[in-house]
């Protein structure tokens, strides 16, 4: 797999709506836009900015909160971070006018990629009797980079519970790596793709399981299966084993 990053493809990574990832460059909801949607911070970098514009009629209020962001037993989690200053945390922004944010980090990266989170919430106004106020979440990661060389090393297997198949992903490299479109062919013609909602990325150091929607038989053991998919990195097309159940 090419292990040279796309800057493009990175920034139109997805932001994530209620904790949904949108596939989308600029993330729209409730008359407000947010650019970038995915924060890189190359090497010796320490700050960056984030623009919201209020594109509807009335005046809005956000919020800015900062998080670690891992994924322990491959699952995201975020965890209140001091590492990251977002300066306004608090912004009232009037129609047709922006709120620069401007993020900096604390302390910079040691040997490994950091990982962070953004929560951008917008502050509900005062609801009339009877109306409900739908307000908009955002998650932008922020990934910044170490000054040693850090890329992703993805390897892959297949395993199941006796229940449901798995693509089981280690990254055992310093970089994160986001992995879209995956899809298993097995030797009788079957097409096995992840089960939806799903986030796409896989952390440094992190152990990933996607299961797979499937019907009919499970893989034998030692059978490969062909995985092709889309990452940051290039185009993944690999014969990965079954490994049994587990």
């Amino acid at each position: 797999m090419n292990s040279c990053r796309s800057v493009a493809a990175a920034n139109a990574a997805a932001a994530m709506l209620i904790l949904v990832f949108l596939p989308a460059v600029a993330a729209e909801a409730q008359s407000l836009k947010v650019l970038p949607v995915n924060i890189q911070m190359p090497p010796g970098q320490r700050a960056a900015t984030l623009t919201v514009t209020n594109d509807g009629s009335t005046v809005t209020a956000i919020q800015i909160r900062a998080y670690d962001w891992s994924q322990p037993e491959g699952k995201d989690q975020l965890t209140v971070s001091s590492d990251v200053l977002a300066s306004p945390p608090v912004a009232t922004i009037a129609p047709g006018d922006s709120q620069v944010i401007r993020l900096v980090l604390r302390r910079a990266p040691e040997g490994r990629e950091a990982t962070y989170r953004i929560l951008l919430d917008q502050i509900p106004p005062a609801a009339e009797p009877g109306v409900v106020n739908m307000v908009l979440r955002l998650s932008i990661p922020i990934f910044a980079q170490p000054t040693t060389h850090a890329v992703p090393h993805l390897q892959f297997h297949i395993e199941s519970d006796g229940v449901k198949v798995y693509l089981v992903g280690t990254n055992d490299g310093l970089h994160h790596e986001a992995v879209r479109n995956i899809e298993l062919s097995t030797g009788d013609g079957r097409k096995l793709k992840p089960e939806s909602g799903v986030s796409p990325y896989i952390l440094a150091g992190v152990t990933r399981r996607w299961a797979m929607a499937t019907e009919g038989a499970l893989p034998q053991a030692n059978e490969a299966l062909r995985m092709t998919a889309l990452a940051d990195g290039g185009k993944i097309e690999q014969q990965v084993r079954f490994v049994g159940v587990h």
